[in-house]
């Protein structure tokens, strides 16, 4: 065997080779990482926009978003907005918020409707200005267990805290075809106008199977096929419109005792 045909000299080659590769991997994450956090950033945008009522087709997303919606976070202990100066609307993020221990509580089997194990006791609330400057609605994040994934949504409620305007569920892993209907544009449009509570204010909008009725206030069509995905919707709704969810918040937004801009 020639020098050159050595294990040594293979193994250098190769290392060699790896190292030079991993470089240029990890030179490529760093440089496109910037790129990658503004697309997140922007569609998360979207998705706030598409149930916000604001016309933002053909326009700048960030320059709408940007003049129509105020994020504000909410203390769900108390209903209360929590000052700027303390926890920054902008950069606050519940997901990282619920892991840690200062800032979230673990919820017990009972309590734990959603599936969510722990839930961050502040969260980012999105305000919907009009071209007045006058509050349209309140775009509230909810997520909750699914069939197979944890499903994310936003859920866009009137100025009175009662009245659903939309919602979009932008982040799921549910069977195509089946319980990832969640996206389906028809099945979303079926919650527009319908109340979150009943006349005791106590949670109320649900799914209902084989068909919801369609003057009944606070119902609507579960998912066809889809049994354990239009559960995890329906429970998902249950606790965040519940007491440990925004039912403080939308109680204090429904007197009028909120400065909403």
């Amino acid at each position: 065997m020639s020098g050159n045909d050595s294990l040594g000299k293979t193994l250098s080659v190769v290392i060699g080779i790896s190292l030079i590769c991993s470089i240029v991997v990890s030179g490529a994450a760093v440089g496109l990482k910037g790129m990658q956090d503004h697309n997140i950033k922007v569609n998360k945008q979207s998705n706030i926009l598409q149930v916000s009522g604001v016309d933002y087709q053909g326009k700048s997303i960030t320059d709408v978003y940007n003049k129509r919606i105020e994020p504000k976070v909410v203390n769900l202990n108390t209903g209360e907005y929590v000052p700027a100066s303390k926890i920054n609307p902008v950069t606050f993020n519940q997901r990282v918020a619920a892991k840690d221990p200062s800032m979230s509580m673990a919820l017990s089997q009972n309590q734990d409707l959603a599936g969510i194990k722990r839930r961050s006791n502040y969260a980012t609330v999105y305000l919907v200005h009009n071209k007045d400057g006058k509050l349209a609605r309140v775009i509230l994040p909810i997520h909750g267990r699914g069939l197979w994934s944890m499903m994310y949504a936003f859920l866009a409620v009137a100025p009175d805290g009662n009245t659903v305007k939309g919602i979009i569920y932008y982040q799921q892993g549910e069977t195509p075809g089946l319980g990832a209907q969640v996206e389906n544009p028809s099945w979303r449009a079926e919650f527009v106008g319908k109340k979150l509570y009943n006349a005791n204010y106590k949670p109320a909008l649900t799914l209902i199977k084989g068909g919801a009725n369609p003057n009944a206030p606070s119902q609507v069509d579960a998912l066809s096929g889809a049994t354990l995905t239009s559960n995890g919707v329906r429970n998902t709704l249950k606790f965040w419109l519940g007491p440990l969810g925004y039912s403080k918040y939308l109680t204090k937004l429904r007197q009028g005792e909120l400065n909403n801009g």
